[in-house]
């Protein structure tokens, strides 16, 4: 806060404007986060098990749960978010503002975390899954118990390379009106011919990587009883 306060009193024409646009950046990053981890983790779990020759093999879940990732991380993210428009407002009633600009993040951050949960359970030793077999375990116990508390510290760090990508992405979301540190850069930045702020900007957004992944690498590493 110290950082951002000695940037705001330095640049008196736009302070009033950097401490919402934080807010909004915030805004998106929390909200598309949790709808990694409410929708993505299961969704990641269920691939990992219906792929061929899984847990529980099944084809057509497989399929369509797979597709679904594939397309929406393979879609340029602005040309997802003009794609979702009429979605967008037929849910929120228009496609400007924050909230309206999270949903489709929202949807790249289930897709992105769904596939990162799905590589880290591959990597899991399959000695575990047949451990886990021989004492009798179902699906449920499998999971919970074995895979999760084997792969909890890759999850971690998963969640983290989810967090920065998503940060990235919301700094897009001011070209459609969707507020944050991207749209502040591009309306007193780089509209205004004041460069100085758009980079300093960049700046905060780097401060904010830097950030996540010293947090997240340090909860991985805590986690790890390997």
């Amino acid at each position: 806060m110290e950082l951002i306060d000695s940037i705001a009193a330095s640049l008196p024409g736009t302070a009033d404007a950097l401490g919402p646009a934080l807010a909004e950046t915030g805004y998106m990053l929390v909200f598309s986060l949790a709808a990694a981890v409410v929708l993505g983790l299961p969704l990641g779990v269920l691939i990992y098990l219906t792929r061929p020759g899984g847990v529980r093999e099944h084809r057509g879940l497989w399929r369509v749960a797979n597709l679904y990732v594939t397309v929406v991380r393979s879609f340029p993210f602005l040309l997802f978010v003009v794609f979702l428009i009429p979605l967008t407002r037929l849910v929120f009633g228009t496609t400007f503002g924050t909230q309206a600009a999270t949903f489709p993040l929202c949807f790249v951050g289930v897709a992105i975390y769904a596939r990162l949960v799905e590589q880290i359970l591959l990597e899991v030793p399959s000695g575990v899954i047949h451990a886990a077999r021989s004492m009798g375990a179902d699906t449920g116990q499998i999971i919970t118990r074995f895979l999760f508390v084997e792969a909890r510290s890759g999850l971690v760090y998963a969640l983290t390379s989810a967090a920065i990508s998503l940060l990235s992405y919301s700094t897009v979301l001011g070209v459609v009106g969707g507020g944050g540190l991207g749209d502040f850069a591009l309306r007193y930045g780089y509209q205004e011919y004041d460069y100085p702020l758009m980079y300093t900007t960049i700046v905060i957004v780097i401060v904010c990587v830097q950030l996540l992944q010293t947090g997240g690498h340090r909860l991985s590493v805590a986690l790890d009883r390997r």
